[in-house]
């Protein structure tokens, strides 16, 4: 594989939506002589344009989006347990902050809704970090009473949201901990507005740190490098993967196909 690695986190919407077959993506694994390591799973018209944006349209918050989502859900339990994949990954949406405020309570029965159907296929869930920060999302987990519900973790995305310090954020999560995204940005200098998904590397994130805890609290969580930005993904995987390995990281991390 171009990336110099073996294994990928997979976007399943493709094959959800008919844009890909089966036989396809089998075919596509087979000359790459790659396998699926995980799955990802998108949200109904999510609008990434802005911050603003994202807040209105992203994960299982717009009630018009749910009965669609909550369909796309269900196909995806079943395409994931099709494939063999043990974890699939998402963002739940902007989660309030405030336990009595209006939106949670609704928010919170909607997560345990996907979950359930993803544990009836055998498979578990993560949400993705960043839209909230690290005690939201534990105080969120806590509520949800669902031990298949897990993190999937993004430093880069705590930066991206001004959502806090990403080791600080890993420390706290880390008993939730099922996958970690490795990628990396720089803040925004207004605040409001997005941050810039860099290099792994060259960013924000403090890498030795990062990885201390990971060796520490974390040993055999997957690594997953994703690349969303820029038109070099290729060259800049094989930088991160080269970065880690500089860094003492043996096992190869994974990158991420689709978003």
């Amino acid at each position: 594989m171009a990336c110099g690695v073996s294994n990928v986190q997979l976007a399943l919407e493709p094959l959800r939506t008919g844009a890909w077959t089966r036989r396809d993506l089998d075919a596509a694994l087979s000359k790459a002589g790659v396998r699926l390591l995980s799955g990802m799973m998108a949200m109904h018209a999510e609008d990434y344009s802005t911050l603003e944006s994202i807040r209105k349209t992203g994960g299982v918050r717009p009630d018009a989006h749910w009965p669609s989502n909550l369909k796309a859900a269900r196909a995806a339990a079943g395409l994931a347990c099709d494939l063999g994949l043990s974890l699939v990954t998402f963002h739940a949406g902007f989660l309030p902050e405030r336990p009595h405020h209006p939106e949670r309570a609704t928010m919170l029965e909607r997560l345990r809704t996907i979950a359930d159907c993803f544990a009836d296929q055998g498979v578990e869930v993560a949400l993705e970090t960043g839209q909230e920060d690290a005690q939201t999302l534990l105080a969120v987990l806590d509520e949800l009473d669902r031990p298949r519900v897990g993190v999937n973790f993004d430093p880069a995305n705590m930066i991206l949201y001004g959502m806090g310090d990403p080791v600080d954020a890993l420390q706290r999560l880390a008993p939730y901990v099922k996958q970690i995204h490795i990628k990396d940005a720089i803040p925004a200098g207004v605040h409001g507005e997005w941050g810039t998904e860099v290099v792994v590397g060259t960013g924000a994130v403090d890498w030795d740190a990062f990885l201390a805890v990971v060796a520490s609290r974390l040993p055999g969580v997957p690594m997953v490098i994703e690349r969303e930005a820029d038109e070099t993904r290729v060259d800049d995987i094989r930088a991160a993967v080269a970065f880690l390995h500089s860094r003492g990281v043996v096992d190869d991390p994974q990158p991420t196909m689709g978003a």
